[in-house]
């Protein structure tokens, strides 16, 4: 049961405007990331089947289309790509010989976890500039973000499978 008094009436509001230019900032970070990971083109929408082959090894294109809510056409030359780029492999499946099933190569998964790597160091560099105060503060926010997601909200489907870490100490 929430127990916090209710919100005045801008305040939803002014923390949508906030979060909004939080992601804003966060995504010119995530791209200097990836600028620093590999001079291999890979657009934001083979990252996120690359983050949903990570989470869901071996799935099926259908099963990915239906992740990522593309149809399977475009998901099929996404991987196409993926695959000429040396991040994903198509495997027949041991359960059905019509069946094919996705899995990342060690240069995908090298990839996502040196992207990985490059982005925490960014975030960890900020965050090592505020106030203890101020980190205990975003976990906070973060976690009831997290916890939001996870009861149901418009990407609980895509949400990370992770719980959040305390870096007030960082």
């Amino acid at each position: 049961m929430n127990t916090d008094p209710a919100p005045p009436p801008r305040e939803p509001q002014q923390t949508a405007e906030a979060a909004r230019e939080l992601i804003e900032l966060l995504e010119v970070l995530w791209e200097r990331g990836r600028d620093m990971v590999s001079s291999t083109p890979v657009s934001a929408s083979q990252l996120r089947v690359l983050y949903s082959l990570d989470r869901e090894e071996g799935i099926s294109l259908r099963t990915l289309g239906d992740l990522l809510g593309s149809a399977p056409p475009s998901v099929s030359r996404m991987c196409d790509r993926l695959e000429a780029l040396g991040f994903v492999q198509r495997l027949p499946s041991p359960v059905s010989r019509r069946q094919l099933e996705l899995h990342l190569t060690v240069h995908g998964k090298a990839y996502l976890r040196e992207l990985r790597v490059q982005r925490e160091e960014a975030l960890l560099a900020v965050i090592a500039d505020m106030s203890p105060t101020s980190r205990k503060a975003l976990l906070r926010g973060l976690t009831g973000f997290h916890e939001a997601l996870g009861e149901g909200g418009p990407a609980a489907s895509s949400r990370p499978r992770t719980p959040l870490k305390d870096v007030s100490s960082a």
